[in-house]
């Protein structure tokens, strides 16, 4: 598996300085342009292609905190990337129940627009909640740690999901 990481020169952390990410890919981009090929061999021009593709693939993954979890763990040998595993854990279930009636009542709100920011706000506190687990978690290292952070992992997909729902639903409220 390719480690991402290595490819960019930068440590296997989850709290990643993005900025840094941004300049490695662009000198990498540089460096590795097909344009840069074009009077080269087939051979070398295919190889510029790869390597292009390969560096915008290890961007793309770093730069979003989820797939930046994701490849993390698959690093550690946890692959959690196209799952369809369960979460086990109730409490946080019913919690997933109650923010999706939460949603689903905005729209009938006496102040829709409010209780949309307010709700956004919310989410977006859970979202850093288990960012900061994670990257604990992450760190830790131990097989236990790191089952926790899939878990993790596994939550914090069901709040970005709830917070482009929630973003929809703004865009609608606006509208109207």
């Amino acid at each position: 598996m390719m480690n991402y990481f290595e490819l960019f020169d930068l440590p296997s952390l989850f709290e990643l300085d993005v900025n840094a990410l941004r300049l490695k890919y662009l000198e990498l981009q540089r460096i590795v342009h097909p344009d840069k090929f074009a009077n080269a061999s087939e051979r070398e021009r295919l190889l510029a292609v790869q390597k292009t593709a390969q560096i915008n693939d290890g961007y793309s993954m770093l730069k979003s905190p989820i797939t930046r979890a994701e490849h993390l763990l698959a690093l550690a040998d946890i692959e959690l990337a196209h799952e369809y595993q369960t979460l086990k854990d109730p409490m946080f279930l019913m919690q997933q129940m109650e923010l999706r009636e939460q949603l689903e009542d905005i729209p009938t709100a006496k102040d829709p627009e409010q209780e949309i920011i307010d709700f956004q706000l919310q989410i977006d506190t859970f979202i850093a909640q288990f960012e900061q687990q994670f990257n604990q978690l992450f760190n830790d290292g131990s097989q236990q740690a790191l089952d926790n952070a899939a878990d993790n992992v596994r939550k914090l997909k069901f709040m970005l999901k709830l917070a482009a729902e929630a973003r929809d639903l703004e865009e609608q409220i606006l509208i109207f």
